[in-house]
């Protein structure tokens, strides 16, 4: 036996499907991240790379902003412990367009915990950088010049093992 339904309750249906099919895979997908992270182990370092592509003739612009207004504050995460080093590379030739990146920022995590936590650093912020409207129109600025940014946690992999 079949029940009608109308067009639009079967849209409506087929919707709420879709979501709570949306709604079940990003709850996977944040169980494997964190079963990911405790797989990594509590107190390994744990490694992301942060890639920057600037607009073009806008990378020595990036570079001042991010060395101005970015670096203290890792620097300071360093100081409290959450980090254990930063550092930046740069290409030593050029690629195509679309692998294209200008600065490679590497940041090692005190472990996977802290890498993913949500750090509030408004008090940090403040401290280093009294004049916040100068500061958030300078932060702006660097996001505005940039064509792509990436984020890409590593993990080492052994050659050697079995």
């Amino acid at each position: 036996m079949q029940i009608p339904i109308s067009k639009a309750k079967r849209r409506l249906a087929m919707a709420a499907v879709g979501l709570a099919a949306l709604l079940w895979s990003s709850t996977i997908g944040v169980a494997a991240r964190q079963g990911g992270m405790a797989a990594e182990g509590k107190d390994q370092p744990y490694v992301i790379e942060y890639y920057y592509k600037a607009k073009w003739g806008h990378a020595e612009e990036f570079l001042a902003l991010f060395k101005k207004n970015h670096y203290p504050v890792l620097k300071k995460e360093i100081e409290l412990g959450r980090m254990l080093k930063v550092s930046m590379a740069v290409p030593r030739y050029h690629t195509t367009e679309d692998g294209r990146w200008d600065y490679r920022v590497t940041i090692v995590f005190k472990n996977a915990a802290i890498a993913n936590d949500s750090f509030d650093s408004a008090a940090l912020l403040k401290q280093l950088y009294p004049d916040q409207e100068t500061y958030k129109k300078e932060e702006q600025r660097r996001f505005e010049i940039l064509e792509a940014h990436w984020d890409l946690p590593i993990k080492d992999l052994e050659l050697d093992a079995r």
